[in-house]
């Protein structure tokens, strides 16, 4: 999922970045779910984003699985409290793990919670009524919804952050400091990009989730909401489900991959007898209408193939996106969009 895949915008000058975390390319030596990490703050071990549609889960390891040996040993016992205390950084030589589960599936979460045994003894623990309770890093909705449940389940404390501030912290520093995290997509070419940290504010960051939120970021800590649309990847999981029968998120944007948009929509060519709308700029290949050609059709849902469903959809969806991202970044005279989430691969 892409700027390209959007409405053609290849005449301004706004220009086009994902940030994807679920892809690498072989030169980065990273796997979709693991990241080296050589710095480490034991705040605690693992992290969580509670979503509408998914729980994203984030835990560190080292090696040998044993962070807490790994303190003892190595670390003088006069810096503990220091390094508990969150003023130092140890060098760890150690791995970030990201995993995701379906919200509505939060049970799979905690099972794989406990059977990976990362609730470690070396996070932050605070005083509540008497007694020390580990405290662990958590954003989204889902923070509030299920604090409880993790509260019986293990013992902690979830110690909520503002989602908002979490992504646009988050973002700046991977556009900063992480090579290899952001790239361009344009005619099914893919090219990794590493923007100047001195050009990079301001921006308009589009975080893909369930719904979008569009934000105006102007520099570390400074960012407005300027706009959003409920037509997301929740919309696209869930409308895409009810068509085609898929069961997951993964599963349906496989579907896509194999299937083709011009047999449900309805391009600029199928109106102009295969010609181009040259005057105003519109290609044959442009989608005038997506699922147009329902409309005329004697097709029942049963005649159309998942695959094509899938791909009009995944289409209408991101063009969507794409124009009231364009539309906000003109608004505001921005010449940079940054789109982000789960949704973008």
């Amino acid at each position: 999922m892409s700027s390209a895949q959007m409405e053609d915008q290849s005449q301004s000058s706004v220009k086009y970045t994902e940030i994807g975390a679920n892809e690498r390319d072989s030169e980065t030596n990273m796997s979709s779910s693991t990241s080296r990490f050589d710095y480490y703050d034991p705040i605690s071990p693992w992290a969580l984003d509670i979503g509408g549609s998914l729980i994203k889960l984030v835990y560190f390891s080292r090696e040998d699985n044993s962070l807490e040996n790994y303190l003892e040993k190595s670390v003088p016992a006069e810096n503990i409290a220091v390094l508990n205390g969150c003023n130092g950084h140890p060098i760890l030589n150690g791995k970030l793990h990201f995993e995701k589960f379906e919200t509505t599936k939060i049970n799979e979460c905690l099972d794989f919670i406990e059977s990976k045994q990362i609730l470690g003894s070396c996070g932050k623990r605070q005083e509540v009524s008497g007694s020390k309770t580990l405290t662990i890093k958590a954003t989204g909705g889902g923070a509030y919804k299920f604090a409880n449940l993790f509260k019986e389940k293990f013992g902690v404390r979830l110690d909520k952050e503002d989602e908002m501030d979490c992504l646009v912290a988050g973002a700046n520093f991977l556009l900063k400091a992480v090579p290899h995290e952001a790239f361009t997509y344009l005619d099914g070419h893919k090219e990794f990009v590493q923007i100047d940290p001195n050009d990079l504010f301001p921006y308009l960051l589009v975080n893909i989730g369930s719904g979008v939120s569009m934000i105006k970021v102007d520099g570390d800590g400074k960012f407005q909401r300027v706009s959003g649309t409920s037509i997301g990847g929740g919309t696209f999981w869930g409308l895409g489900r009810l068509l085609t029968k898929c069961q997951s998120f993964d599963e349906l944007l496989e579907l896509s991959h194999r299937g083709n948009n011009r047999v449900i929509d309805m391009l600029v060519g199928d109106i102009y007898g295969g010609l181009d709308y040259s005057k105003i700029g519109l290609s044959a290949t442009a989608i005038a209408s997506s699922f147009g050609k329902a409309i005329s059709d004697k097709k029942e849902l049963q005649d159309y193939n998942p695959e094509d469903i899938a791909r009009s959809l995944l289409r209408l969806i991101s063009n969507n996106i794409g124009q009231i991202a364009y539309l906000n970044a003109l608004l505001y005279g921005l010449k940079r969009i940054i789109f982000g989430g789960f949704f973008i691969r």
